[in-house]
């Protein structure tokens, strides 16, 4: 192997969730300069098609029956991942081992569960064994898939993450606490300030694709009365569907409601607001909290999620409201008192922010590539 090449890293991460990809191009970019990086979904390159049709049912399947997810979920903890028994998986996974073969990496980081068990299978069968890293994107409750991984290090986004694993036996000397390794931009970022006047009261809202909640949950924040509250919907991936919906907020409350398609632009507009509303996603959770902006939690994917909204809780940042009402009393509590606890929450995330983490996982990434870069080739 030259050492005179710049170290190669392969980043695996799958479109099942936005933590996994926005966890991926977190590092990719903080290793730019330093490192040949290739960011690459095998599920999507093998079977594009099958890929997007079980991307949508997963998306569907959370969003409106959240009790099956649960079950499903759940199920999990008794799986056995060693073994490949599923037919589009056994293609993705040969893909994915000539890809491997191709790129020749000095470390595999995974941000999605499954493909370590494809590079232990694909060293087994004789492939040039590096050290792989998995980077867990979600918080305090852990899932089998990721806990049963065979990997030789899991980062970690938090201390009480990190707690957790050790609590189910896993070595403490494999789990790094890195933080989730968000955009490195948030690193250059000034968030609303803690000592903030507050007025008007600008909040950010993710809505899901449900036609049902978007309008009513937009109400409620606006409504509030007497403080003042502007509204920025970003409406991602449910552009075409929940356009015509937002532009009547937007008829109904002049000069009180901006709305966003697709953004590239999420890191600057959760440090221009005061509070985000939106689901658990590990993405989201911590991109809020590394922007030092605080959340309520309008929906919450059960198994996967829960550990995001504890997280919250127990930083004191943010909190379930799933229903009006209870939206409606979150906003209450936090802009009383001349938005006492809103600050409070402010000086707490304060504490807890991690707007750097990519560049300390990249950096340990690194460490791990140039060891395995000195080391002698096994016979």
């Amino acid at each position: 192997m030259s050492l005179s090449r710049p170290p190669r890293v392969l980043i695996a991460t799958a479109g099942f969730g936005d933590g996994h990809n926005t966890a991926a191009r977190g590092l990719a970019k903080a290793l730019e300069g330093q490192a040949e990086s290739l960011v690459t979904d095998p599920c999507e390159e093998a079977a594009p098609w099958l890929n997007n049709v079980l991307r949508n049912g997963y998306r569907f399947v959370t969003t409106y029956l959240p009790r099956t997810w649960k079950r499903i979920y759940n199920s999990v903890e008794h799986h056995d991942f060693s073994r490949q028994k599923i037919p589009f998986m056994r293609n993705v996974e040969t893909a994915f081992a000539a890809q491997v073969k191709r790129f020749n990496p000095d470390v595999i980081v995974s941000t999605y569960p499954l493909y370590p068990y494809f590079v232990e299978r694909y060293i087994k069968g004789g492939g040039r064994p590096c050290p792989m890293v998995t980077i867990v994107t979600d918080s305090i409750e852990i899932n089998a898939s990721w806990r049963k991984s065979p990997t030789d290090f899991w980062l970690v986004t938090d201390r009480e993450t990190k707690s957790s694993l050790i609590e189910q036996k896993l070595p403490e000397q494999k789990i790094i606490e890195t933080g989730f390794p968000v955009d490195p931009i948030f690193d250059k970022l000034s968030p609303v300030p803690t000592d903030d006047h507050a007025k008007p009261f600008r909040v950010l809202y993710f809505p899901t694709a449900s036609k049902s909640s978007l309008i009513p949950t937009a109400h409620t924040i606006l409504e509030h009365q007497p403080w003042p509250i502007e509204l920025t919907i970003v409406l991602g991936r449910n552009f075409r569907r929940l356009y015509h919906l937002a532009r009547k907020l937007v008829d109904a409350y002049p000069n009180r409601v901006r709305i966003k398609g697709w953004s590239r632009r999420v890191p600057e507009l959760l440090c221009e607001h005061h509070l985000v509303v939106g689901k658990a996603g590990g993405a989201t959770v911590h991109e809020s909290i590394a922007a030092c902006c605080p959340m309520l939690i309008q929906h919450l994917v059960p198994g996967q999620e829960e550990g995001n909204l504890e997280l919250l809780r127990r930083i004191g940042a943010g909190d379930l409201a799933e229903t009006g009402p209870a939206l409606a009393a979150a906003l209450r509590d936090l802009l009383s008192d001349r938005a006492s606890h809103w600050h409070r929450q402010k000086h707490r995330l304060a504490l807890h922010a991690r707007p750097a983490a990519s560049r300390v996982a990249a950096g340990f990434v690194l460490e791990l590539a140039a060891k395995a870069r000195s080391s002698p080739a096994p016979n």
